[in-house]
């Protein structure tokens, strides 16, 4: 069975998701900012189309921004996870496989498909997430991801194709490759793509027909793989079951710098009990924390400070209690009065799976027990009523942290928050 690769996208996702709650924002140019409103993370067509780059410090744009009345949106990360979660779910009541690769973006196995009957299949695919979402989204299809990759970015830039591109056919690949300059594609950063140019290798064309061999031993094997995939060799599977993860982070940039170690205590304990929560909604244990915090890179040499220190726990754990302590723990040796810290955070390392976990046979399990009954009953209730209903008091009281990120511009939780769900109004018979 000859292999066949689809890659949804949904576009400018962030954008898209306030915008199926707020028609009025289409056509104006929209970004939306990152953590405390910092720099652009999503922007519309028409955001792009004044010239405001991924990841542009909103003070640099604030006059474009004043300009052009462009619409600045704080993220609202609630609503875009449960937009995806949708998006998902369609595919995979649609699609035969499914391998969800970010927040917006899913591989699809077609194998199965006829090249007309994959592309017909698609645009309906497309139709139905519009329309029972409000998600616009564009598909690639080729022989390999990599090829579907291309096939998806050129069907972003070419309204003809009507957002979906089929590059099974060998000579639109080579005009499609032409079409794309080594930068864009899939897998090649700005270091490889200075080196490939310097050796006159500038389209995803030319890069096709160098041998492989000749890539691996002046780059890697991954060029070497990038290389065959261009070629229509697939080399990159159909990712199904997501690997174990190897860790899981959690970490902030406060809304105001923070001098003093208690605040400092209650961010880290919240940040934690996040992690944790993670940690066992992923059937989790760790062994081993690493807790961090530092100044701004931008204040000067004097002024900033940065540190970490890791912990190693007796026994795998995935309770809140005993982590926190750990983390309050190693913050409290690496603070250091007289500084204006601006971040800080909490990783867990060395995650092995609960259910493979053999615990110790002389120690008493009974804690344990506990501890996992209790955790249980709070993820169940948090999972009910929302994050936070019932949490440690480590964790602070206040609905407004002065650690806390500023996001002025945030919209509700349309989709995951009961009063945040949008009414609707209907016109008494005498008002018509």
């Amino acid at each position: 069975m000859t292999p066949s690769f689809a890659l949804v996208d949904c576009n400018n996702f962030y954008v898209s998701c306030e915008r199926v709650f707020n028609p009025a924002l289409e056509g104006w140019p929209v970004i939306v900012l990152s953590n405390n409103d910092g720099c652009a993370v999503a922007r519309s067509n028409e955001a792009k189309a004044l010239g405001i780059g991924m990841a542009d410090p909103l003070y640099k744009i604030r006059a474009l921004v004043n300009t052009h009345r462009v619409v600045t949106l704080s993220s609202n990360y609630a609503l875009y996870a449960d937009m995806s979660a949708r998006v998902m779910q369609i595919l995979e009541a649609q699609a035969p496989a499914v391998e969800v690769y970010s927040i917006d973006e899913a591989f699809l196995d077609l194998s199965g498909f006829k090249p007309s009957k994959a592309t017909a299949f698609c645009r309906q695919l497309r139709q139905t997430i519009h329309s029972w979402t409000g998600i616009p989204t564009c598909v690639g299809i080729g022989p390999t991801k990599t090829l579907a990759k291309v096939a998806n970015r050129l069907a972003k830039k070419h309204p003809q194709t009507g957002g979906v591109l089929n590059l099974t056919d060998p000579a639109l690949q080579t005009r499609a490759l032409n079409m794309t300059e080594i930068g864009d594609v899939w897998g090649i950063g700005r270091r490889w793509s200075k080196r490939l140019t310097a050796y006159g290798i500038t389209t995803a064309a030319q890069l096709r027909g160098v041998c492989p061999t000749w890539v691996r031993k002046r780059f890697n094997v991954v060029l070497q793989q990038t290389v065959l995939e261009l070629q229509g060799k697939p080399m990159l599977t159909m990712e199904t079951c997501p690997p174990p993860r190897k860790s899981i982070t959690t970490s902030r940039t406060f809304g105001q710098r923070v001098t003093e170690l208690e605040p400092l205590l209650e961010a880290v304990a919240t940040f934690t009990a996040k992690t944790a929560e993670k940690l066992r909604h992923h059937g989790l244990l760790t062994s081993t924390l690493t807790v961090f915090l530092s100044t701004s890179r931008f204040d000067r040499p004097e002024l900033c400070y940065q540190n970490a220190q890791t912990l190693s726990l007796t026994e795998p754990s995935s309770d809140t209690n005993t982590l926190i302590h750990h983390a309050h723990a190693g913050l409290t040796r690496i603070y250091r009065p007289g500084y204006r810290y601006q971040k800080a955070g909490v990783l867990l390392l060395d995650l092995i799976s609960i259910k493979s976990y053999q615990p110790n046979l002389f120690t008493d399990h009974t804690g344990r027990e506990k501890s996992t009954h209790l955790m249980r009953a709070m993820d169940a209730l948090n999972g009910r009523w929302g994050r936070g209903t019932i949490r440690f008091g480590a964790e602070g009281i206040s609905s407004q942290p002065v650690w806390g990120s500023s996001a002025r511009r945030k919209t509700p939780a349309y989709t995951t928050r009961w009063q945040d769900l949008p009414t609707v109004y209907a016109d008494s018979p005498d008002q018509r």
